[in-house]
């Protein structure tokens, strides 16, 4: 098997975003990443649907590993972006990140 480059997760339970348009994101998602030419070779990305990333508010939230980049409030738009400005041109969008992991070592 094929190692992936990135990994994609959205949120499409109900706690942070009653509404639950994080369903409509992740279908939404196969299609950008097919269009974008990532869902085979080195820079192909795994996409998993969660029915809770532990946020509880500001959804629907996607969090992209393994840079640990969490977006909040994410629209179809914004999607989009993700998909292509950080996902294909390696540059996270900044003004929507609400939370990056950080991977200092200790010490």
């Amino acid at each position: 098997m094929e190692p992936y480059a990135r990994h994609v997760l959205v949120c499409t339970g109900g706690y942070c975003s009653s509404d639950r348009k994080g369903r409509a994101l992740y279908a939404r998602l196969a299609s950008l990443l097919q269009r974008e030419g990532l869902l085979f070779g080195a820079r192909r990305v795994k996409r998993s649907e969660a029915p809770c990333l532990g946020v509880c508010a500001g959804g629907p939230i996607v969090a992209v590993y393994p840079e640990g980049i969490w977006y909040g409030g994410v629209t179809p738009e914004l999607l989009e972006r993700i998909v292509v400005e950080h996902l294909r041109d390696g540059q996270p969008v900044a003004e929507a990140i609400f939370h990056r992991l950080d991977r200092r070592p200790e010490g």
